[in-house]
């Protein structure tokens, strides 16, 4: 008898386990992300386990086959999507911003840079503070005449191919060599592991200058750059600017797009210029009935219900244009037959 009662409850237990959720991947949207599954459990009981182990590793883990969908912050290249074991589809679930954090002594005010400028300061060819280039951009600012100390992440992240996006959008040079990636032959700087690392690299040297996700910087109190975008206006990294790039590139989008879309340096007015989606990893076929039909089901919710709740995290919600046309993307998603 107990052994009966011990396989049934086995069995109750596998059974619960199926009907649960695997994924993993970027840690820029984890926060979000967590308040998503927890609220999606709240009402469903389908229970989404999520670890928050950067881009590639979501990438590399999909590609595996050991989790049920993957997170990234960059898009997949053609070479990742030809190693996976049948197509992969791309969800944007919501956007964020790469923000310019510095630290010079005596400057309180924020200062304004272009992309040629953060281009030339990272490649190692703008070395202080005070060179002509910047001070034209910041008229009435006293700039000191101190080295520029340049801090990049050590780490692989989706943070670093949106940044390299943006640098070689603006600056022909930097396209060619270090061009973008999640790891990148920096030419110079010292490097820090995650976003806290390079922010807190930052904040110990005077004359330092990092890049960093606007939510972590604006929950961390950090200040960061004005850039001037491809309108010509120097706009404040915020959900609004953020989410009026997103809609400067997506308004136009046609039926059959794949959503693997860029949108640094956009051209709309009031665009924050280093802005980009994050992104959900599904097979578009799925081989599991139970658990392709959960899937599904959470990606309808997080369209339906999870943008309400991206301003209060610091992350800009998609354009409604474009969660219209993610819904419809849903139909295309193939569960196999129970």
């Amino acid at each position: 008898m107990l052994a009966v009662a011990s396989a049934l409850a086995g069995s109750i237990a596998g059974s619960l386990t199926a009907q649960d959720l695997n994924g993993a991947g970027a840690t820029f949207p984890y926060p979000i992300y967590s308040k998503w599954f927890s609220d999606y459990a709240t009402a469903t009981g389908v229970k989404i386990n999520y670890q928050s182990i950067g881009s590639g590793g979501g990438i590399r883990q999909l590609t595996e086959g050991t989790v049920d969908f993957g997170a990234s912050d960059a898009p997949m290249s053609d070479a990742e999507l030809a190693k996976m074991k049948s197509p992969v589809l791309h969800f944007p679930t919501v956007l964020g911003a790469v923000v310019i954090t510095y630290n010079i002594p005596g400057i309180t005010k924020t200062i304004r840079l272009t992309g040629p400028v953060v281009a030339d300061i990272f490649a190692g060819r703008i070395t202080k503070w005070n060179d002509a280039r910047i001070a034209s951009l910041n008229a009435g600012l006293k700039l000191p005449s101190s080295d520029i100390l340049v801090v990049h992440r050590s780490d692989g992240s989706g943070t670093t191919y949106i940044f390299s996006d943006y640098l070689s959008s603006v600056s022909r040079a930097w396209a060619q060599s270090p061009g973008k990636g999640k790891e990148l032959a920096w030419p110079v700087g010292l490097g820090g592991k995650g976003n806290e690392g390079v922010a807190g690299q930052v904040k110990q040297m005077p004359g330092a200058i990092g890049y960093v996700e606007l939510a972590y910087a604006k929950q961390n109190s950090l200040p960061f750059a004005d850039l001037r975008n491809a309108s010509g206006e120097f706009i404040t990294p915020t959900i609004e600017s953020v989410t009026t790039a997103a809609a400067a590139v997506t308004s136009k989008l046609p039926a059959n797009t794949d959503y693997r879309l860029s949108i640094v340096n956009a051209a709309g007015k009031g665009a924050y210029p280093i802005s980009s989606f994050t992104f959900l990893l599904v097979y578009q076929a799925q081989p599991d009935a139970t658990k392709g039909r959960k899937l599904v089901d959470f990606l309808r919710w997080y369209l339906r219900n999870g943008e309400q709740s991206a301003a209060s995290l610091d992350y800009a919600p998609l354009p409604a244009s474009m969660i219209a046309q993610l819904q419809k993307r849903l139909d295309t998603i193939q569960v196999a037959s129970s």
